[in-house]
């Protein structure tokens, strides 16, 4: 992780839960809440590395994503909030991920996409050339994931 200079995370069932009974945009749920760990874990990593956020959040703009987080106080941790809204591409397409890079004038090969969803997160942002590591508790083979972990917390073994 030496050459890691961003440390990018999905949203929905990474950083926070996502709600399946409730619709609209996050920041208006009558409930908003962290991942499991999340809270604990986001102070020491944000310390070593910048931390951003993408989504494909249907509801939300990058805006309406920042504020959600400030409902529970995390906003402090990230340096940048993207949905795919603003970047005119979507999970998993590559585009989407070299567009962040684009975006921030770094190289893909110096982000760390860090998310739930194997397809969506990791799978596209390996085929744009970032490092991996997939949050799950699911057994299974997950060969473009560098790291495999089964909860937030043990992002701080790896960072």
């Amino acid at each position: 992780m030496n050459d890691i200079k961003l440390l990018l995370f999905d949203w929905g069932d990474t950083l926070m839960v996502d709600y399946p009974e409730y619709t609209g945009a996050m920041v208006t749920w009558e409930k908003v809440s962290p991942m499991p760990e999340v809270l604990d874990t986001m102070p020491i990593i944000s310390k070593k590395l910048t931390c951003a956020v993408a989504s494909n959040a249907v509801a939300s703009n990058a805006e309406l994503m920042r504020q959600a987080f400030q409902r529970i106080d995390i906003d402090k941790y990230f340096n940048l909030f993207i949905t795919s809204k603003e970047l005119g591409a979507a999970k998993p397409s590559p585009s989407f991920f070299t567009g962040i890079a684009d975006k921030l004038n770094i190289s893909t090969s110096e982000i760390c996409m860090i998310g739930n969803d194997y397809e969506k997160d990791i799978v596209g942002a390996k085929n744009a050339g970032m490092k991996t590591i997939l949050i799950t508790a699911q057994q299974g083979l997950f060969p473009c994931a560098d790291h495999v972990i089964p909860s937030f917390g043990g992002l701080s073994n790896i960072i």
